[in-house]
């Protein structure tokens, strides 16, 4: 097996050919995480224009607490170093939100979506997401045949977006696969420039909702936006846009991601899928470990403000810098046994929702997301096979470690309840009516 750690020392760093895109890293993940960390928490890559990597726990957490000297901010100036979290940037024109922002302003957007995504909050949905789940299943259950991801853990996340954005849930359709192709696509893929194009026609379809918001408000994040003020002003539609634009990303992507890599797994690990069936209680302990083991979102990338030194680090003014979440998450300083799934783990203070200022705000939604999804699904199919041949895997999990399809057959069922059409049409009725009733 090529190790691909070259390490040899260039001006006082430990330079190294790792690429976070790469087929080597999707198929190796964990061990290039070791390789790496165990030459050096801090290295350096040449790729992509240089860049360090981070990926123990401690520093990881150590730079998080330093917004003011590792920013976030996406500079639209093509000349610029402050080119936002990803790297490399493959969408430059679009925004990555308050993502993309640093302290004070990025709290100030924090602030307008807390409500919506507080634990409290997010009860009202979870009724939405069992009866989705449901009728998800209800569509295939008789067939005993589905991909997981195209007929389950794609839709029933984009259509809890939709109705927490107050958008029609029908158009969860024309926000999925832009968004996922956005995500799993390379940046040097010959596909790049068509996926580019979806993206530019889903950010049309959110201006469009965005100019419906203003002229009839429906209750939603969208329309928070439009009455919100950030420094005293309102929002303008570039701030609007890029806040519902996060909001997708993080919607229809990273809870089908994760739970594909968990519904994989407890196929391949029967003996553990039947002790979760058999004991509910331990389903938050495991979802934990889930999320520590399989983290989707890999990491985001900052850009240095000012020549510094951090945990025993010197940085440069400009430098590009990837924090990782999934490589500290198998750090053995902090997890014992880091490779392998141990249901009850605890404590488990993993970095799978990133640290600091930016720490995900839709935690919450996607735990109770994976919860209900995954529990309702294994109640109604506890015994499946996956076709491995048919198996897809993004191929880069440099953004979010997922998957395009995962056949699964299972023994026919019975159909419980409506299937997906007429529970689209109850609940957009169910919305309609709160949206007349808070006029």
């Amino acid at each position: 097996m090529t190790d691909i750690v070259d390490r040899h020392f260039e001006d006082g760093r430990i330079v190294v050919d790792f690429d976070q895109h790469s087929l080597e890293y999707q198929a190796r993940s964990a061990e290039l995480s070791h390789e790496l960390r165990g030459k050096c928490p801090v290295t350096w890559s040449n790729n992509y224009g240089g860049f360090w990597v981070v990926t123990a726990l401690d520093e990881v957490a150590e730079m998080y607490k330093h917004p003011e000297l590792f920013s976030a901010v996406k500079d639209p100036d093509p000349t610029s170093n402050f080119r936002g979290i990803q790297i490399p940037d493959a969408n430059p024109q679009v925004s990555s939100g308050f993502l993309e922002m640093d302290p004070p302003e990025q709290l100030d957007f924090r602030r307008v979506l807390n409500p919506f995504l507080s634990p409290a909050a997010i009860t009202k949905w979870e009724p939405l997401v069992h009866d989705f789940t449901h009728a998800c299943l209800d569509e295939v259950i008789e067939a005993g045949r589905f991909d997981f991801i195209d007929d389950l853990v794609n839709i029933v996340p984009a259509v809890l977006t939709m109705a927490m954005l107050g958008v029609p849930l029908s158009e969860w359709d024309m926000y999925c696969e832009p968004m996922h192709a956005m995500v799993y696509t390379p940046p040097d893929s010959p596909d790049l420039p068509r996926v580019q194009q979806m993206g530019m026609e889903m950010v049309g379809g959110l201006i469009q909702n965005v100019a419906a918001a203003r002229a009839n408000p429906r209750p939603g994040i969208i329309k928070a936006l439009v009455e919100a003020e950030v420094n005293g002003q309102p929002l303008d539609d570039f701030g609007i846009l890029g806040t519902v634009f996060l909001v997708v990303g993080g919607g229809l992507d990273t809870t089908t991601a994760f739970t594909s890599s968990v519904w994989q797994w407890l196929f391949q690990n029967p003996t553990e899928k039947a002790r979760l069936l058999a004991d509910h209680s331990l389903l938050d302990l495991a979802t934990e470990e889930f999320l520590r083991f399989f983290t989707p979102a890999q990491g985001d990338a900052r850009t240095v403000t000012q020549d510094c030194e951090v945990a025993g680090y010197k940085f440069s003014e400009g430098d590009r810098v990837l924090l990782s979440f999934a490589m500290p998450n198998r750090d053995p300083k902090h997890f014992p046994d880091p490779d392998s799934v141990v249901l009850d783990r605890f404590p488990n203070r993993h970095a799978a929702f990133g640290l600091g200022n930016h720490r995900c705000i839709g935690s919450n939604i996607a735990r109770m997301q994976f919860k209900t999804i995954m529990w309702e699904t294994l109640q109604r199919i506890p015994e499946y096979t996956i076709d491995d041949d048919g198996v897809d895997r993004y191929e880069t999990i440099g953004v979010i470690n997922g998957y395009k399809h995962m056949p699964t057959s299972f023994a026919p069922g019975v159909r419980q309840g409506p299937g997906f059409a007429e529970t689209i049409a109850t609940w957009q009725s169910r919305l309609d009516d709160e949206a007349a009733a808070e006029r």
